[in-house]
């Protein structure tokens, strides 16, 4: 008998040689299953490329893996993502009360003319972690090693060295939420700066997008003593919406406070840093926010896009604003806080990268949604 190759390509299906980087990710997802351990959706495309091989079969939960396809896994000896949770997840403080289960995600690519460090603000705020019920692992490929650390601020950052060539991140997860619009708090009172509590009293100061010092005549000649608190808050999110136009097209890395007033355009990031840079010349504590907030509850407006909004320290508290939109919304998920938008980049890149791709999503997920979505492994 002759040796057509058929043997060797057969060997090689075996050790999984042939499989790509989305069919090895649902293998580990299967290969975690197997282990008891909670799992993020897994390709309905990847999981029958599986089936084919003989590495994971259809089962009444989702797609179970074969004998076959737990000796694969273990052949390679490694995680074939850079899937780095930071705990296990946990029943979060929405169990028995959430009335809506959000499916958000990302897909980012980069091409890098050589080998270049990069850091990303891509993950679920710790804050929200226990909400999860799939982890919000982020995925790259080619496989890469990801390291994971929290910031002074608290926030999930992320460590990686991208390739020469091509890099792909993406993310796909669903999280609780109670489905809830922003808090109404119109009593809040604003403390006098000396009683502040010293963690806050960094977010009064100016910082490198919100020139509070150029800023700072034009905020008491418009809002003027005698309105404080939560009512100078809402008057300062009012201005800022009049006073600005969305516009993509106006839209700098550069772009400060003092520019988009000027300029009287820019997207929500902007938004944002205008109406911080207001608050804290007012003395009143100021944060950035961003993250997912999907139109869900209002009608679809344009491209979703990652989002931003800014806090506020009244009456003891950090109470949502949002001077783009300039209405109570739900479905928040927070990524990452910070003093501005320097603080908490979605990515930053120690080197040449030219991003080529950018999706992000955040919808309700729906049970039993028809079409090619991910299928619950």
């Amino acid at each position: 008998m002759t040796d057509d190759g058929s043997d060797a390509e057969a060997a090689g299906r075996a050790r999984g040689d042939d499989l790509t980087g989305p069919e090895l990710h649902a293998l580990e997802l299967l290969a975690l299953k197997k282990a008891g351990r909670p799992v993020a959706f897994v390709k309905i495309a990847a999981a029958r490329t599986l089936c084919d091989a003989g590495l994971a079969v259809r089962s009444q939960e989702g797609w179970d893996i074969t004998p076959l396809g737990s000796a694969v896994f273990a052949s390679r000896s490694a995680r074939p993502t850079a899937s780095v949770p930071l705990e296990p997840l946990r029943p979060g403080h929405l169990e028995g009360a959430a009335s809506m289960r959000i499916r958000c995600g990302f897909t980012i690519a980069y091409d890098c003319p050589a080998p270049t460090p990069m850091l990303l603000a891509l993950s679920v705020h710790p804050s929200r972690r226990g909400d999860l019920e799939t982890p919000d692992w982020i995925r790259t490929e080619p496989p890469l090693d990801v390291s994971q650390y929290l910031d002074s601020y608290g926030n999930v950052c992320s460590r990686l060295m991208a390739p020469e060539g091509r890099l792909t991140l993406s993310s796909d997860f669903v999280i609780r939420d109670s489905g809830l619009i922003d808090p109404y708090a119109p009593d809040a009172v604003q403390h006098p700066v000396q009683d502040l509590p010293d963690e806050v009293v960094v977010f009064l100061l100016g910082s490198r997008y919100c020139e509070t010092d150029r800023l700072s005549e034009a905020a008491w000649s418009l809002f003027g003593p005698g309105s404080a608190g939560w009512p100078l808050v809402q008057a300062i999110t009012d201005y800022v919406h009049q006073h600005i136009a969305f516009s993509h097209d106006a839209a700098r890395a550069d772009k400060t406070a003092y520019d988009v007033w000027q300029d009287r355009a820019g997207v929500c990031r902007d938004y944002a840093h205008l109406a911080i840079a207001l608050c804290r010349c007012m003395n009143i504590p100021a944060r950035y926010c961003t993250g997912y907030l999907g139109d869900i509850g209002v009608p679809v407006q344009g491209i979703m896009d990652f989002s931003a909004w800014f806090e506020v320290y009244l009456g003891g508290r950090w109470h949502t604003f949002d001077a783009r939109n300039n209405m109570p919304r739900m479905a928040r998920v927070l990524i990452a806080r910070g003093r501005d938008a320097v603080d908490v980049p979605i990515a930053h890149t120690f080197g040449a990268a030219e991003l080529v791709a950018f999706e992000v999503a955040s919808a309700e997920a729906l049970d039993g949604a028809a079409g090619e979505a991910p299928s619950q492994g």
